[in-house]
């Protein structure tokens, strides 16, 4: 029996995993995904999370090859609102480190144990002294025990150990359209830009390879798209009893709903349209509807869009993150808008500050109770931190027609001039994090 089984295998679960066997635990690590993922989704590391990482030599090989955002412009109609200045944080990284997140995973994954892909978890059934964990591989169902188990599936696998409806989300009416695009030779692969068009917001990254990443604002979905997303997806009755043993009842399920926010985000919110798709109707693909937002920016990098995705936005926080032997980290338990770059982050912190309390309860064999339950209150004050900060990102980049723009504009100018400016820096880099 290992000591600890890790469910999920992105970023979050890898990093969890490789920490664990650093201090000498017994772990494994299942995934439900046959292959790592190619896709490049997160790609920003803020100063924190770098910071976080030394103690596991992780930061100098994340840093490798990786770009260094150290400021943020915010323009609108063609004239500049303010500068986020990340070189002026006076922190150790002052700036954002962006690499797409496979290669991420890539290197947080050479600390870990090879997952054992294909594992389709079905239950976690907590017992006293250990967790049952019942999957399939290839269709064939398998049952074993660990005695802790952390969820690190995202948001597909919150039915393992949350109640059905149990936790309240908001599911935003806002579309965004994203591609990764060879950037003008002009482009300052040193500087973020965020253009507050009154059409809508269009966020220009720097990567790796001379390209960047593109996401504009793309209108609001009907609703029939927003309401799909409201249904939960519960378990069978084994992931049933896990809810319960989770969340508890009664009195304990009454106390999570008043401790809940606003809930969820990520890029799964109302779910997403093939790169290139025509849309229904007829009307301009997404890597069409891009272009026409670069290029009305006089940005030539339109030329190089041949295709894009879109993604809605969902937000979810959790009030608890462990009950008993199991712990529940990253987007499995907040979801936040990717309209920020927090998410990913937000898990790494799970991680890294959890890992070491795992590894005493291990070596000792006693519960860390009370530094459990003190990691559960900053974390989830991280996330409905971040969560707010993400909300108020999403609602500013919306379009703003008429004189509403300068009114949007006004406020940007204010939030971004002298006294205000470094607090927003230190936001926007996740410095109120309670890690950080």
């Amino acid at each position: 029996m290992p000591d600890v089984i890790v469910v999920g295998a992105g970023p979050v679960g890898l990093l969890l995993a490789g920490e664990l066997a650093r201090r000498g635990v017994d772990v494994e690590v299942f995934e439900r995904r046959p292959v790592a993922g190619a896709g490049s989704r997160a790609i920003g590391i803020h100063s924190a999370t770098l910071a976080a990482l030394e103690g596991a030599g992780l930061t100098d090989e994340l840093l490798d090859g990786a770009v260094r955002v150290d400021r943020g412009i915010a323009r609108a109609r063609g004239r500049t609102l303010g500068v986020v200045r990340f070189d002026r944080l006076g922190s150790r990284f002052p700036f954002v480190a962006t690499r797409p997140q496979a290669d991420t995973e890539r290197i947080l994954a050479a600390r870990a144990p090879v997952p054992l892909r294909g594992a389709q978890v079905s239950a976690l059934l907590p017992r006293r002294d250990r967790v049952r964990v019942r999957y399939a591989v290839g269709g064939r169902p398998v049952e074993t025990e660990a005695a802790l188990v952390v969820v690190a599936t995202g948001g597909g696998g919150r039915d393992l150990v949350y109640r059905p409806g149990a936790l309240r989300r908001t599911i935003y009416p806002d579309r965004y359209v994203m591609t990764d695009a060879a950037a003008t030779p002009d482009a300052d692969p040193t500087v973020a830009v965020v253009d507050l068009d009154p059409s809508g917001v269009l966020e220009s990254f720097p990567l790796p390879g001379g390209l960047r990443r593109f996401v504009a604002w793309d209108g609001f979905a009907g609703a029939d798209a927003a309401g799909a997303e409201t249904g939960w997806n519960p378990g069978g009755s084994d992931a049933a009893e896990a809810d319960r043993r989770m969340t508890g009842s009664g009195s304990d399920a009454a106390e999570a709903d008043r401790g809940m926010t606003d809930a969820g985000s990520g890029m799964s919110g109302a779910g997403g349209s093939a790169a290139g798709a025509p849309t229904e109707g007829g009307g301009p693909t997404p890597a069409e509807r891009l272009r026409t937002a670069v290029a009305a920016r006089g940005d030539a990098a339109a030329d190089g869009i041949v295709d894009a995705t879109t993604f809605g936005v969902r937000r979810i926080v959790a009030p608890r993150m462990r009950r008993g032997r199991v712990a529940v980290v990253g987007d499995a338990a907040h979801e936040v808008s990717p309209i920020g770059g927090q998410g990913m982050n937000l898990g790494l912190l799970d991680a890294v500050t959890l890992a070491p309390l795992l590894s005493q309860w291990v070596h000792s064999g006693i519960e860390p109770t009370a530094a459990l339950d003190h990691w559960e209150y900053r974390r989830v004050t991280s996330a409905r931190t971040a969560a707010g900060m993400a909300a108020f990102n999403t609602r500013l980049g919306r379009a703003f027609p008429g004189a509403s723009a300068g009114a949007r504009e006004a406020l940007v100018r204010a939030m971004l001039g002298p006294l205000t400016g470094p607090l927003f820096a230190r936001a926007y880099a996740m410095g109120f994090d309670r890690d950080a």
